[in-house]
């Protein structure tokens, strides 16, 4: 499953990032990176961006970038 699949309030791990490299070395940065617990928080009301809840902040991402982002859906808290 995709970051972008995920529903409010969901929590997840992520399996892997695969994307263009430039932008893969981007989210890594930006703590997008395997095994880091993930919650998706809000989705705006047309469906992008999406806020998710990651390494104790809040990130926002388009829709289009989150579906670079594969994970593993998991029940409990960060």
């Amino acid at each position: 499953m995709t970051l972008d699949e995920m529903t409010v309030g969901s929590y997840g791990v992520i399996l892997k990032v695969h994307c263009e490299k430039s932008f893969r070395r981007r989210l890594l940065d930006m703590g997008l990176t395997p095994k880091t617990k993930i919650m998706v928080r809000k989705v705006a009301p047309m469906g992008d961006p999406i806020e998710v809840f990651l390494r104790g902040y809040e990130l926002t991402l388009r829709k289009e970038d989150a579906r670079c982002i594969v994970v593993e859906e998991r029940d409990g808290v960060l």
